[in-house]
């Protein structure tokens, strides 16, 4: 058979490491899912929702640092799966949404399902293309791959017109030209390794680019040769040991007013691998925007990201790695003062990450459950977390390390857990995959757990059921105190739900449940596993409860 257009795009796919793609299939891109059988090197893994399908791919991306395939059809297909891309925007993750489009001679008319991609996805998508002849395949997916990993790392889109993949083909995929991160200049390190010797209280603030190969090594080594405590950025507490005398905890939503106090007293910030967006920083205020209240150095392979927000004294626009390994080895005497520093940090964050469990009358508090898969879980569980407040106990209690794999959605998009944990197990079937979600987001892609049956992934599905969107409910007991509304919810029974999938299902319905069904549930391997949490209303995040904030 005559190689066709489809055929030239699996080719690419092929070339470029590609070894499995998500999809919820449809008419418009028959031609592709064809060549697809025909390939020896790509699973095609059929999915039950296109939202569940991205954020497979997602979670693809975050693990491997990798593109990630995943693949829908025109229209209803591609607004479904747009979650997915906004997500991998503000994740910094590549990923390669491809889309089947209604046929050339039906474009620009109107026609059934038609969208213009460009148009729809333009604000997102770091690339759209949309290939109208077979000649174009070629330099297109390269163009695509190479964006999608180049500076930050994001996600692009390809459309291909349902005839134009039965187009007559010629040509093979070319190599890909990604640039590596420009090296770090040895004088700026030094400049930088001096600005730290002369702090008092300085802190480093480690990001998602830290997980390149020999990140999380470099981050550990330089913190120690300058006793810098070392800040998380947003779901990113696993690049750095929390057990360490110089964590000094994670930066995201939910961060007391005392911790961010205690961090606001640093005279120099060295914040590397991050762009510093509004989550990490609290809002623009560590360091404040345009004006940090201290020194900053910012250190990111993508130069336009430095400088946006903030007013930058030394900006490195290199490999944060390879700036890592050479502070560390900067030969620089630490001042006889940090070691008060680093023990005042210390001391709030061993404070402040001591579970400490609550009594509640109106259901179990989730935070018991999330310290019981702490303290039972294997040391390098993946940790997966929904968007909610049930996710805070993870981030203030589970003390992880580099060992571990912390995912979840820096964008706040409810519904990555099930799809996220489901191929996170596929991917690694040697670690356990435990996610935190909630009712809400169960209900938005909970229905992946027939993707995870049909596949033979084995994730840990650990519900929230407090009959609330949670989140949502906070912040309307604080700006509008006993005003809910839209809030409340009517569920199903989790545990007959996921039993109707094949799933083994387990109930914590009393605080004294606790430890033998978190316990039950690592010893299952034979599938998907759903803890069905009974939880209070009232215990509604780690940092709060509903009585404090209604008062």
């Amino acid at each position: 058979m005559a190689k066709r257009a489809a055929d030239l795009i699996v080719e690419a796919l092929e070339a470029y490491g590609v070894e499995r793609v998500w999809c919820v299939p449809g008419e418009s891109y028959l031609a592709l899912l064809d060549a697809l059988h025909g390939t020896g090197k790509i699973e095609t893994i059929p999915c039950r929702h296109e939202s569940g399908a991205g954020f497979m791919a997602v979670a693809e991306a975050k693990l491997t640092r990798k593109p990630a395939v995943y693949m829908v059809s025109r229209g209803p297909g591609a607004t479904n799966g747009s979650i997915a891309l906004h997500v991998a925007e503000q994740d910094a993750t590549p990923i390669i949404h491809i889309i089947g489009q209604v046929a050339r001679h039906e474009r620009g008319k109107g026609s059934w399902q038609e969208i213009d991609y460009q148009e729809f996805f333009g604000s997102i998508a770091k690339g759209v293309w949309e290939i109208t002849q077979a000649q174009d395949i070629v330099p297109v997916m390269a163009e695509a791959f190479e964006t999608a990993m180049g500076g930050t790392p994001g996600p692009v889109v390809i459309s291909v017109p349902e005839d134009m993949l039965k187009d007559a083909a010629a040509g093979t995929p070319r190599a890909l030209e990604i640039a590596a991160p420009a090296a770090p200049d040895a004088a700026t390190v030094a400049e930088v390794a001096a600005l730290i010797a002369k702090a008092e209280r300085p802190v480093l603030m480690a990001g998602g680019s830290l997980r390149a190969a020999g990140g999380v090594e470099a981050l550990a080594a330089a913190a120690e040769a300058h006793q810098v405590p070392v800040a998380a950025m947003w779901k990113h507490q696993d690049l750095f040991d929390n057990f360490s005398p110089l964590y000094a905890g994670h930066l995201g939503f939910g961060t007391p007013a005392d911790h961010l106090a205690l961090l606001s007293q640093t005279d120099l910030i060295v914040a590397v691998g991050t762009r510093l967006g509004d989550v990490a920083t609290q809002n623009y205020k560590l360091p404040k925007s345009p004006e940090p209240e201290q020194t900053l150095v910012h250190v990111h392979e993508d130069a336009d990201t430095i400088g946006r927000n903030f007013r930058t004294d030394v900006a490195v626009a290199g490999d944060p790695v390879a700036f890592l390994e050479m502070l560390a080895a900067a030969a620089v005497e630490v001042p006889e003062n940090r070691a008060s520093w680093v023990e005042e940090v210390n001391s709030f964050i061993s404070g402040f990450t001591a579970f400490v469990p609550r009594e509640t009358e109106d259901g179990v508090d989730y935070g018991r459950v999330v310290d019981a898969f702490a303290r039972l879980a294997p040391k390098d569980a993946i940790v997966l977390t929904d968007a909610g407040n049930f996710s805070s106990w993870v981030h203030r209690y589970w003390k992880m390390t580099p060992d571990n794999t912390l995912i979840g959605a820096i964008a706040g998009a409810m519904g990555i857990g099930v799809p996220a944990a489901t191929a996170a197990s596929y991917l690694n079937p040697d670690r356990p995959a435990i996610v935190v979600v909630g009712d809400g987001g169960t209900m938005m892609t909970g229905q992946e757990i027939a993707t995870a049956m049909h596949i033979g992934a084995a994730p840990k599905i650990v519900i929230s059921n407090n009959g609330s969107y949670g989140t949502i409910r906070l912040h309307q007991e604080k700006f509008y105190p006993k005003r809910v509304s839209a809030t409340d919810l009517t569920n199903p029974d989790f545990c007959r739900w996921a039993e109707s999938f094949g799933a083994k299902a387990f109930r914590v319905a009393a605080d004294g449940d606790v430890d033998d069904v978190v316990q039950q549930a690592m010893d299952y391997n034979e599938g998907p596993v759903v803890v069905e949490v009974m939880s209070s209303k009232e215990s509604l995040s780690a940092f709060t409860t509903l009585s404090k904030l209604s008062g």
